[in-house]
């Protein structure tokens, strides 16, 4: 009898069912244990999604998951049912990690810590549990964000005084997005990586590797809803793509499924100041960072219109940020427009001293 060669098939069998912990310890070509640490971290991410994308599913059958809970954040916002249940879930489920000393996220005042973890735990988890929670309600997309950092010093007041630095101080970042497939993206600094949860294994399977965002895209995302509270550069490059064939506007009021489609099919998403709230309306560290380390991975680029994203250094752990985020081409000219601007201004204030 001949020796037996395998098919075609044992090839799509190892395309098709590389999981993330997998993925991980090949990308950074190791089993040591920082190694082993962030596969068993991004392992936890992915449980954590695996949950709330369940109770997603099954949210209209549950009167405790959607609707408001009556009660506000420490940024004031209403809170959503879903909010908190999805915080809980990143709660309970790295309490049983071992890795991680404290995680901060926007529907916490403070930095919530583990205090049986914190001898060996030495990294923190920054995330947005859910991100356009406004969808819940009426069956839109949402996401999860996240960000790893290393702890670094004692931190014996308790504060996350030093979560205070810039996006490079990153180990991994990525999001959870739940749609008609739950999607999870990561990278740890070597490229932008996309899984595909297969419900009949329970698994996130490797379906993107290495994801470029092209120089430049047919989509700008941004809610002209607030068109009059803008700065005139702001408005002056919207009028800018409305004249201009080629472009399409899509926004979806969740900015991760905003920021999918950016980074797979280049484009610019904006959200920017308003003259209400001047700093924008996301937070450095749970949201904008986070994707900023993402989309330079994958040739993009990300700025506060004047200023890199991953350069910002936060004054506060809730701190906010103007976003512009995208192809590296879009970026470039929606950044025109507000450093013109800014230009004239400095300017017109010279002549009239």
């Amino acid at each position: 009898m001949a020796d037996y060669q395998p098919a075609d098939s044992a090839f799509a069998l190892d395309r098709d069912c590389k999981t993330l912990a997998r993925h991980v310890l090949e990308q950074l070509h190791s089993f040591g244990p920082e190694a082993q640490d962030l596969s068993a971290l991004m392992s936890r991410i992915a449980l954590a999604g695996k949950l709330v994308a369940r109770h997603l599913s099954r949210a209209g059958l549950m009167e405790s998951a959607l609707g408001f809970t009556g009660e506000t954040n420490v940024q004031g916002e209403a809170v959503k049912k879903m909010d908190i249940y999805a915080n809980d879930v990143f709660i309970s489920v790295f309490k049983q990690s071992g890795l991680v000393c404290r995680l901060a996220s926007e529907e916490m005042e403070k930095p919530y810590y583990i205090p049986e973890n914190c001898p060996v735990g030495r990294y923190t988890l920054l995330y947005d549990p859910i991100d356009g929670s406004s969808n819940v309600d009426i069956n839109l997309n949402v996401g999860s964000i996240f960000s790893i950092r290393r702890q670094q010093g004692d931190d014996l007041d308790q504060t996350g005084a030093d979560l205070l630095q810039d996006g490079h101080q990153q180990l991994a970042a990525g999001y959870i997005l739940y749609g008609p497939s739950t999607i999870l993206v990561y990278s740890i600094g070597k490229g932008v990586h996309a899984f595909v949860l297969d419900p009949s294994l329970g698994e996130f399977i490797l379906a993107t590797e290495n994801i470029q965002t092209p120089a430049h895209g047919p989509t700008y995302s941004v809610n002209e809803g607030n068109f009059w509270q803008w700065e005139d550069s702001i408005r002056d490059f919207t009028r800018y793509v409305h004249r201009h064939d080629g472009y399409s506007a899509r926004y979806t009021g969740a900015l991760v499924a905003d920021f999918h489609r950016i980074l797979t099919q280049g484009g610019v998403f904006l959200y920017p100041g308003t003259t209400k709230k001047p700093e924008g309306k996301l937070r450095l560290l749970y949201e904008t960072a986070p994707l900023a380390f993402l989309i330079e991975q994958a040739g993009g680029r990300a700025s506060t219109g004047t200023e890199e994203i991953m350069s910002v250094v936060p004054g506060e752990i809730h701190q906010r940020t103007p976003f512009v985020v995208g192809s590296k081409d879009d970026v470039a000219l929606a950044e025109s427009f507000i450093q013109d601007h800014s230009r004239r201004q400095g300017t017109l204030l010279t002549n009239e001293s």
